[in-house]
């Protein structure tokens, strides 16, 4: 009988270190919020999505996934895709909406932090294909290229009668609470984790193509489409998985 040969130790740390760097973009969005650099903080979310997209198909492709690399994910997506992005929201605008300002804040905060719980407790028996609840990082990237792509430029616009730009915090505000909402809920949102397999793989690797091609022209007009598009799909797949289901249960009752 021969012995196995140990694994690379190496090769279970490598998932960690990208989820290290995920962490550290997160970190360096909070500091540049606080530092008033809200462009910077909003970019910054979004290298540690690609981080954070990488460290889960690293583990995935090399076997390593492991319940330390999944708690210890999981920790790292509340401050980037948590902590970051509420502190980004009110650091930029919510703190002149007083209470409701850091109210919508906190929902958020506490809403990603329900999300990611509920996600580890689902491992291992939730159907791969779909999350349960807006993905933290998808609800934090439509937080951060909507400040990014400042759609909410009507407070360049002035009114004697009530200012247009405390109409685009508020709109802010009630965006971040649906998203923040839309993460505990039972929306189902498509997952793409089956672009892991090899049949997927060359169409994964185009859409990865085109997508760059298109991001070098708008970056930021794109990925706020992108990110809202994905946001709308949860509620437009739930209402089609039920409606089949009334489908098939009056199927039943007729036979």
């Amino acid at each position: 009988m021969t012995d196995k040969k140990p694994r690379n130790r190496g090769i279970y740390i490598l998932p960690s270190v990208l989820t290290t760097f995920g962490l550290f973009a997160g970190f360096y969005s909070i500091i540049a919020s606080i530092n008033g650099d809200f462009t910077l903080a909003a970019i910054s979310i979004m290298v540690a999505m690609l981080w954070d997209t990488l460290d889960g198909r690293v583990a995935r492709l090399t076997n390593t996934q492991s319940a330390f690399g999944a708690e210890y994910d999981s920790l790292a997506d509340l401050v980037s895709f948590g902590l970051a992005p509420a502190l980004l929201v009110y650091l930029w605008g919510f703190s002149g909406l007083g209470r409701f300002g850091w109210l919508a804040a906190f929902v958020y905060l506490a809403c990603a932090a329900l999300r990611l719980a509920r996600f580890n407790t689902q491992v291992g028996s939730a159907d791969k294909r779909y999350f349960q609840g807006l993905p933290s990082p998808a609800a934090a990237g439509v937080i951060a290229t909507m400040i990014w792509l400042k759609i909410w430029a009507f407070a360049f616009f002035d009114s004697d009668v009530i200012s247009i730009g405390y109409i685009g915090y508020y709109l802010g505000a009630a965006i971040t609470i649906i998203c923040g909402l839309l993460m505990v809920s039972n929306v189902r949102y498509y997952s793409f984790k089956e672009l892991d397999s090899k049949k997927a793989s060359f169409r994964f690797l185009l859409a990865i193509v085109l997508s760059l091609i298109v991001l070098l022209y708008k970056p930021n007009i794109v990925l706020f489409t992108g990110f809202f598009l994905y946001l709308l799909s949860g509620p437009f797949i739930t209402i089609i998985g039920i409606n089949k289901r009334r489908i098939e249960k009056k199927k039943i009752k007729t036979t």
